[in-house]
């Protein structure tokens, strides 16, 4: 292929990227601002002139082919390639522009980082924020992200890790559920009350509560089962029981006085999602300042 169709082919190549990181062509079309029929154009387009096939297509989604995957992970370096370019111009002028995508499990993405976008973005007016809330364990290697949280007691190999506190877990309730149903002293008291939790998993309602050597595993039960976290203590605050809540989530009805934790003696241990929270991106890349001026906004704001 001569240097002229091949430089023809870049954009083509950059939009199959896309196709293949969002799952079909109407999210790659809105996020390239053109129409899924133009995206669909460019992928017969491509096709054609490298002379095989690389989407597989339904009604619903779209899957690679053999091929297709092979093209996929060179087209991902010629994007970070590209961004990189750009970025270096932004690290030589030393100004914070650009996109900054990073990721986070959902509750916490919006209960302790969504707050801080807000002064980020007044605070850096060329700079753009991509937050996705995203249970997976996204790879800022991997996945098109430049930085991901996860809350894991040992943060994977091969990423820089950055400790930005720890996610703690509380049994809370409204006084008004407290005071017609009593407080609890002890952990097997809690057989006794509506509690709110989790019913994800089949063990989920099984509580285990901790002080000093002393554990006890509680099975709880209610009438109320919810697997989102803003849910449940909104579910607590209109009385429907003791609920389990991360304490980000708690925390302003514990301030305000609307909820009161419940055992505070007891260190209460979740089944997942608690733990240390690590802030990662890749080790030995070149970071441009607006990945810089996210983290360093991350490490000075998030307190635990």
């Amino acid at each position: 292929m001569i240097p002229s169709e091949l430089l023809a082919l870049l954009p083509d190549l950059a939009t199959f990227a896309r196709v293949v990181e969002t799952g079909n062509f109407s999210a790659a079309a809105r996020l390239l601002g053109t129409t899924p029929s133009t995206v669909s154009r460019q992928m017969q387009r491509l096709e054609r002139a490298l002379g095989t096939r690389l989407l597989e297509r339904s009604t619903r989604s779209i899957r690679l082919t053999e091929s297709g995957a092979q093209v996929y992970r060179h087209c991902r370096h010629m994007v970070e390639a590209a961004a990189d370019a750009v970025d270096v111009a932004g690290h030589l002028s030393e100004s914070v522009h650009g996109r900054i995508s990073l990721s986070a499990p959902i509750s916490y993405a919006k209960s302790v980082l969504h707050p801080l976008m807000d002064e980020f973005l007044r605070a850096h007016p060329q700079a753009d924020v991509q937050l996705l809330f995203d249970d997976r364990e996204l790879d800022p290697v991997r996945d098109p992200v430049d930085l991901a949280l996860r809350m894991t007691l040992a943060p994977p190999p091969g990423l820089v890790a950055r400790r930005l506190g720890a996610v703690r877990w509380m049994a809370c309730a409204s006084f008004a559920y407290l005071r017609k149903r009593g407080v609890p002293d002890h952990p097997q008291a809690l057989r006794q009350h509506d509690c709110l939790y989790l019913g994800d998993h089949a063990d989920d309602n099984r509580w285990v509560f901790r002080r000093g050597e002393e554990a006890h595993t509680v099975q709880v039960q209610g009438r109320y089962i919810v697997n989102d976290a803003e849910t449940r203590r909104d579910a607590a605050l209109a009385g429907w029981g003791i609920a389990s809540l991360p304490e980000f989530v708690a925390a302003d009805a514990l301030r305000e006085g609307e909820l009161m934790q419940v055992l505070p003696d007891w260190s209460f241990e979740p089944r997942a999602y608690s733990g240390p929270v690590w802030l990662l991106y890749p080790q030995n890349r070149f970071l441009p300042p607006k990945v810089r001026a996210m983290i360093d906004w991350l490490t000075t704001n998030i307190r635990s």
